[in-house]
């Protein structure tokens, strides 16, 4: 009897356990693309609640304020792109890391666009909810990336570049086919940039940036 009440009992936790998930995930897709439309003071937490199809009171309770939600959100972007090169050495090929960051770059933006175009406008408005986080956590990430990158250029892997300029430079051109979409397809004539479009501007990138870094592109 008590171990069918345990049962239950774990069933229900799991099944409360997947709708607090799935609510979390409809609210935090429905503020990032409020957030990526109006900006931060322009969104509301019930334009947002509309957009998930919740009741406001669901997105406090999940999310606590405007703010937290906010901040959530560009932690998350951020979260996806440091990923990319969390597992990096020394020991490894410099041309593989490099073409997969660019890869794994361009596929994040294609997918998560509002999320991109959030943290750029976050970015452009003077990172009022960011600055904590750039000149601490995320300035060590990249410090300990440029590091590798140096080790590398010391084995003469790949050229004396500026490590932090080439990270830098990696985020903003594989960003700015999510974030200046409308000046893309514009100048381009294009009603969408497809998965062949993708192919080649990351086919492009890769061996501008590889060559311009003198790193031999691996052989396929």
């Amino acid at each position: 009897m008590c171990l069918d009440n345990t049962s239950r009992l774990r069933g229900r936790s799991d099944g409360n356990g997947a709708t607090r998930e799935r609510n979390e995930r409809e609210i935090l897709a429905a503020a990032e693309r409020v957030f990526a439309q109006y900006g931060y003071r322009g969104a509301s937490v019930q334009a947002i609640a509309e957009a998930a199809g919740l009741p406001k009171s669901n997105i406090l309770y999940y999310m606590g304020n405007k703010r937290s939600l906010y901040v959530r959100l560009l932690e998350r972007m951020m979260g996806r792109w440091n990923a990319l090169l969390d597992d990096i050495s020394v020991e490894d090929d410099p041309a593989e890391v490099l073409e997969a960051f660019i890869r794994s770059k361009m596929q994040l933006s294609r997918q998560h666009p509002e999320g991109s175009r959030l943290f750029a406008a976050e970015i452009l408005g003077g990172a009022p909810f960011l600055q904590s986080y750039l000149r601490g956590e995320l300035r060590e990430w990249v410090s300990s990336r440029a590091r590798i990158f140096e080790q590398w250029a010391e084995r003469g892997l790949m050229d004396r570049v500026d490590p932090v300029w080439l990270i830098f430079l990696i985020w903003s051109a594989t960003q700015h086919y999510a974030d200046f979409e409308a000046q893309v397809l514009g100048i381009t004539g294009r009603d969408e940039i497809s998965d062949a479009d993708v192919e080649r501007i990351t086919a492009f990138l890769t061996r501008i940036i590889l060559k311009g870094c003198g790193v031999k592109p691996r052989k396929t």
